[in-house]
């Protein structure tokens, strides 16, 4: 296959900009062009807002590094107008094994229910996810969206006026200036940009390393996700199979602590630790090797005035779980349409507090399940290794062991029940699933399905119930979606948005989370869940 990621795609070329008498400035300039940057470009451009995304880079990813990624994300690239590429170019999976030694002990399925349109997660190398990000921004800008994305342009200093930001901004031709109202910081883990305003980034270190290995071979595996403790390849450590596309396979291995980095990476020791695992009779080459610790960190607060920080430069988990850029592109998610309100003088910037309190919220939700894999995982002691592997043991034959055993609790989405923006709850008898604060489930309709129709703007959805096609308040305006529980034949519908009440109306968010839902239209209090939505209450 040809190696993508040695390919520029948005080489360097001199802008306008470096040219200005006067800095020219930029509504909001993103850092920063992996997946965080590239999604949070694509959804501001959308809403109209004026978008500069930078990258010290001019090409994707090198090596595969996030590979799963799960079915809410996969829904938010929908609106974007991205998910069906990577649907097509990914492996769709949903099952899962986990092994003791070399037996198996049990599998799973993260997605036991019908009507999604979506997956329950695709592998997809991000190298390919980046790459199809980029085919996304190219068609807009060619569609005249207001994006750009220059590749080569290293931020290299920040300070704060009085009409917003103005950056230092380095090139192969040398330095110019930029101003902008907003800055997204999307510029990963080792952030040059939190660095340089000095902010702290607290967390965890863990001892163990482990080796990843992206294997191109003609495996006969299944689409599933195996794990094993302590398998006979690598005793005493653990393993973690993944098929990619382009017949790439990732392959995870535990090392311990005290290892020697340089030499686990040479392929005379990696080759004979994966010929341990695959059997001699199965031909391979690498694609990829690297030797990773794990670390759990975040910052105190997402944003910093008009400094804001998104996916891995904001918060950090292990790998375990498909946590990073899963939670990144929640992250943009939750943001993009905040402060395209704000952009457009529909919404104060306090709103942006919501946005803080939410997405601290989905990173120590991913902290602690990351953290909690981990010390399964890798047990600290000799009596966290008995448990462990006595939960091990009876998983096989007992069910009620299997919640117990870690080998990383995939991602999924949190429910802000926290948060400001919520109003409380007046649908009694309506499941829990989709309570206020909780991202909306899909449902089949007819053809199509419910998350398509909601789209990206606040919508006032009703089932069995009536309501005027429009609410406005503070200038914000709710379009109705009016549904019949008959509108699916499957009954997903009314047993997810409804249970036990006969009709429901929603107010639902431009991320697809509930701000509110009643048992019955009361304009005064959709008005009142607007204006609190928008962060005015």
């Amino acid at each position: 296959m040809g190696r993508i990621f040695e390919t520029p795609l948005y080489p360097y070329s001199r802008s306008p900009d470096q040219d200005a008498v006067v800095p020219a400035r930029h509504r909001v300039v993103v850092v920063g062009a992996g997946p965080v940057g590239l999604a949070t470009a694509i959804d501001l451009a959308m809403q109209g807002i004026e978008v500069l995304l930078l990258d010290e880079n001019d090409r994707v990813s090198w090596g595969s590094r996030a590979i799963c990624f799960a079915k809410r994300p996969l829904e938010i690239l929908d609106r974007l107008g991205a998910a069906q590429r990577m649907v097509d170019k990914g492996v769709v999976w949903q099952l899962g094994k986990v092994f003791f030694g070399d037996r198996q002990v049990y599998d799973f399925n993260l997605l036991a229910e019908d009507g999604h349109r979506r997956p329950a997660f695709i592998n997809l190398q991000q190298y390919h996810f980046e790459s199809l990000l980029c085919e996304r921004i190219f068609e807009m800008k060619a569609a005249d969206a207001p994006v750009d994305l220059r590749g080569r342009n290293s931020v290299t200093n920040i300070t704060e006026q009085e009409f917003g930001l103005e950056l230092d901004v380095d090139t192969p031709e040398g330095p110019y200036k930029l101003r902008a109202d907003w800055l997204i910081a999307c510029d990963g883990a080792g952030s040059p940009i939190r660095k340089m305003m000095g902010l702290d980034f607290p967390g965890q270190v863990f001892e163990d390393n482990f080796l990843i290995a992206d294997v191109v071979m003609d495996g006969d595996f299944p689409t599933e996700r195996w794990f094993w403790f302590d398998p006979p390849f690598n005793r005493g450590q653990s393993a973690l199979l993944h098929k990619q596309p382009d017949g790439v396979w990732r392959i995870d291995l535990q090392l311990g602590w005290n290892i020697d980095r340089e030499a686990a990476v040479k392929p005379e020791n990696v080759i004979p630790r994966l010929r341990a695992m695959l059997g001699e009779g199965v031909k391979f080459d690498l694609e990829w090797v690297s030797v990773y610790t794990f670390q759990c960190r975040r910052m105190e607060r997402f944003r910093h005035g008009r400094v804001i920080f998104a996916g891995d430069s904001a918060h950090q988990v292990s790998p375990f779980g498909a946590r990073g850029a899963n939670s990144g592109l929640q992250d943009s998610d939750n943001l993009c349409w905040k402060l395209a309100l704000i952009c457009e003088g529909k919404a104060p910037e306090s709103l942006l507090d919501s946005y803080d309190a939410e997405r601290l919220q989905g990173a120590e939700e991913n902290i602690l399940n990351s953290t909690r894999s981990t010390d399964f995982i890798t047990p600290k002691t000799e009596v966290s290794r008995i448990f462990r592997d006595a939960v091990l043991d009876l998983s096989a034959d007992h069910a009620f062991a299997r919640p117990l055993v870690n080998s990383g609790r995939l991602s999924v989405p949190c429910v802000h029940d926290g948060s400001p923006l919520n109003t409380a709850d007046a649908l009694p008898g309506a499941p829990a699933r989709t309570r206020p604060g909780a991202p909306c489930t899909d449902a089949p309709l007819g053809e199509g399905f419910l998350l398509d129709r909601l789209g990206g703007g606040f919508v006032l959805m009703t089932i069995d119930a009536e309501s005027p096609d429009q609410v406005a308040a503070g200038g914000i305006t709710a379009r109705r979606l009016a549904l019949r529980a008959g509108d699916d034949a499957t009954g997903a519908l009314a047993a997810r948005y409804l249970g036990a009440a006969a009709q429901g109306v929603y107010l639902v968010r431009p991320d697809q989370i509930v701000a509110a839902r009643w048992a019955a239209f009361d304009q005064a209090s959709v008005q009142a869940a607007l204006l609190r939505a928008t962060g005015r209450a």
